[in-house]
């Protein structure tokens, strides 16, 4: 390929990435999708494409509808096992974010929800809110018709309103929820923890990163009793950590966030979704195979100093 094809293909890779990331969950995957799509884009009779940007969103969400359905990726998203991959603010990858429809299609609790739509319904969802295409674009890229379009989308738009747990939220806010909490916590007082969450509030973390499947809780009780237990620094946690980590605030997917990091390497993250000035849901993340890229980001931007110096 000459440059000028290349760049063409360059142009749209941070969009076709967050295309596929919405899809997929996974900044590992939606980097694969994205890579294959330019095998594709590199053997393809280009001269045969009119609009090379509705070619390749085609690409790229086909793609990623491929992964979907695969019999690797059921196992993988079994219910209990699967968690979507955190992004730091900022990430290109987390995509457009002009409307309240297009920063919430990227939070950990839409991405969740997303799950349990079939495929092409998520995939629908996705190409009308977070990227506005019209019925006949989707159509065209899904190989449907308008109707069934209007009809995926319709039923998605009415689950994500159903089971939304969050609404707007700024970066100052963000930083206030975040110090109530970690206030809280390190008050060794798990009542405090109890009045910052909803009645109704769930919390699903990947087990402090040991466990091989998710701890989910749906009790404000249990859940702020979990909080308090993985909070409470020892030796052990330490150790397996690598050191003391600061804990600093900062936004996840759009979302308030509690940051663990040891110098230039986060070591885990709990991740906040507020409705009405309290906790409605606690996305917990420990895992290093699923904090590579935020921490990469972490490295690159530059944070404010930690809430707590030394965990």
């Amino acid at each position: 390929m000459d440059a000028a094809t290349v760049e063409r293909f360059e142009a749209n890779r941070d969009r076709l990435a967050s295309l596929a990331y919405r899809l997929l969950g996974s900044a590992a995957d939606a980097e694969d999708a994205v890579q294959d799509a330019f095998l594709r884009w590199q053997s393809a009779d280009r001269e045969r494409i009119e609009v090379p940007e509705a070619w390749l969103t085609k690409v790229v969400t086909n793609l990623a509808l491929d992964r979907l359905r695969s019999a690797r990726a059921r196992r993988e998203r079994a219910v209990g096992e699967w968690l979507p991959e955190p992004l730091l603010d900022g990430d290109p990858m987390l995509g457009p974010a002009d409307t309240f429809e297009q920063r919430e299609s990227v939070t950990l609790a839409v991405l969740m929800l997303m799950e349990r739509l079939p495929p092409v319904e998520r995939a629908v969802y996705v190409l009308r809110e977070a990227f506005s295409h019209s019925h006949a674009e989707i159509a065209e890229i899904l190989d449907i018709s308008e109707s069934a379009s209007q009809q995926h989308a319709h039923r998605a738009r009415r689950r994500v309103a159903a089971e939304r747990v969050s609404g707007e939220i700024d970066r100052a806010a963000a930083r206030a929820v975040v110090e109530a909490f970690v206030e809280a916590a390190a008050s060794g007082d798990t009542g405090r923890l109890v009045a910052l969450l909803t009645e109704d509030a769930t919390a699903v973390t990947d087990g402090a990163g040991l466990s091989g499947r998710l701890l989910r809780e749906t009790d404000p009780e249990r859940i702020a009793a979990i909080l308090r237990a993985g909070f409470k620094p020892t030796e052990t946690k330490r150790r397996i950590a690598g050191g003391s980590p600061g804990i600093h605030a900062g936004l996840v997917n759009g979302s308030p966030a509690l940051i663990a990091a040891i110098g230039d390497r986060v070591v885990g993250i709990v991740v906040f979704a507020v409705r009405e000035g309290r906790i409605a849901n606690v996305h917990g993340t420990a895992g290093q195979d699923r904090l590579g890229r935020l921490t990469e980001q972490w490295r690159r931007t530059d944070h404010e100093d930690p809430i707590l110096a030394s965990w």
